[in-house]
């Protein structure tokens, strides 16, 4: 290699199987190992009060840090080309930490109201128990997020693909408005996976993930991570006291004036890690390390196939509408070909004729898919989210969220396509007589 040549970035499928590991330096174990223990002995008294005071990095006590969970952490961070990453329990919890670091009793967001039903719930009845209040707006105009912004606001919150509707919102638009308001973007990259779309490179600040779903990528594990881009300026506006100003719990330390780059991710294992305590089991981080090594692998058929059940679905005729990003009639196409290049994802929905009994029906008949609430599985998934993830909404809630009462969601395994698309025309052949019959709207 010439002298002054650069070294090349390695690319996504190498810093998926290798970034953040490396072999045990005490076993020589080329897999991460799993470290199943709670705590880890101090060098003397100075090292420990170093610890505890933030002056060094290591390891105290596996609610705050584990080795396992750290090359897990170090892992998604690369891959979202982030500075930082802090791993939770859940998607849920994550959410939780990535505001609990933010926000203040009194303190607003606005949020894509085309997001997770489970995200809604959390956001308009638990938050309120922090004081926090979120403030929901149709993602199809970005100058809604800017409207809807009151001086209290202190960050954005949506989802690159919206589950279940997979709708696409325009991130460099939104992150524009963020930027100007001087707060950061919060994006759930869940259903893209860095993979088909990296948030930072579009503007936003803080990236947060279920690892549940398409990272861990086999059905088998739960977590959630925060990750932070570390090119948000905590100091600029003056909102942002809990980040920019002296901390109580560490002798008046300001977090962005000693940690710079990574004061979020810092903050929010210090203080939010450590006092709400949702941290990652060493197993869940093991196999979301493992899960992670085939991603691009998996996210190509996973896309491939969804392209190919979403096109055999617009033209089935039990069926009234599909929305799926990937297809051309989708009126966020253009969307996806800017921001999702490498493909639209894998989960979608479709509406089935005859409304809620018709969907029933069709969750309750197919055979290959699994009927089940959870998404990005190696295995095919269905659920009907009005009966189901959607429950807790009113009919109102449910079909502004794109989870009314005729729709089914997909989450497209990496099976053969054409054995998924057997098994939906059949499960819709045994939906017609449920689309013909009067509607009766289950209660509950």
């Amino acid at each position: 290699m010439p002298a002054d040549s650069k070294p090349q970035p390695f690319d996504f499928a190498t810093r998926a199987v290798h970034a953040g590991a490396a072999p045990d330096p005490t076993t020589g174990a080329r897999s991460t190992p799993i470290f199943q223990t709670t705590a880890y002995v101090f060098d003397d008294a100075d090292h420990a009060a170093s610890l505890f005071n933030l002056q060094t990095f290591g390891y105290i006590y596996s609610r705050l840090t584990n080795p396992t969970v750290a090359v897990l952490e170090e892992r998604i961070a690369n891959l979202e080309g982030g500075r930082g990453a802090v791993a939770a329990a859940s998607g849920h919890a994550a959410q939780l930490l990535a505001f609990f670091t933010l926000m203040e009793p009194g303190d607003e967001f606005v949020a894509s109201r085309n997001l997770y039903g489970g995200s809604i719930t959390q956001f308009t009845h638990s938050f309120k128990k922090f004081g926090w209040t979120a403030h929901f707006v149709d993602p199809g105009d970005p100058q809604n997020f800017k409207k809807a912004l009151t001086p209290r606001c202190k960050a954005i919150f949506l989802e690159t693909l919206a589950n279940p509707g997979g709708v696409v919102v325009d991130l460099e638009a939104v992150a524009k408005i963020a930027k100007a308001a001087g707060i950061p973007l919060i994006v759930d990259n869940t259903m893209a996976t860095p993979y088909l779309c990296r948030p930072f490179e579009w503007g936003a600040d803080i990236v947060v993930h279920s690892t549940t779903k398409f990272l861990g990528g086999h059905g088998n594990s739960m977590g959630g991570v925060v990750v932070e881009s570390g090119k948000f300026d905590w100091r600029a506006s003056g909102k942002f006291p809990s980040m920019a100003g002296p901390d109580p719990a560490y002798h008046g330390l300001n977090f962005a004036e000693t940690f710079g780059d990574f004061a979020y991710t810092m903050k929010t294992r210090a203080v939010g890690l450590r006092d709400l305590g949702p941290t990652m089991a060493p197993m869940n981080a093991f196999l979301t390390i493992t899960g992670i090594e085939t991603l691009h692998l998996r996210m190509e058929r996973h896309c491939a196939n969804a392209l190919k059940v979403a096109q055999f679905l617009e033209s089935h005729p039990a069926v009234a509408w599909v929305s799926y990003a990937g297809l051309a009639s989708s009126p966020y196409n253009k969307l996806a070909r800017k921001y999702l290049p490498k493909g639209a994802g894998s989960v979608f929905t479709f509406g089935v004729k005859g409304g809620y009994e018709a969907g029933v029906k069709v969750v309750e008949t197919v055979e290959l898919f699994s009927h089940l609430a959870n998404i990005g599985d190696t295995r095919s998934l269905i659920i009907h989210p009005a009966s189901t993830t959607h429950r807790q909404l009113t009919e109102e809630q449910q079909i502004r969220a794109g989870a009314g009462p005729d729709v089914v969601r997909l989450s497209i395994g990496i099976e053969s396509a054409d054995d998924l698309v057997r098994d939906l025309d059949r499960a819709l052949a045994a939906a017609a007589p449920a689309a013909k019959a009067p509607a009766k709207r289950k209660k509950g």
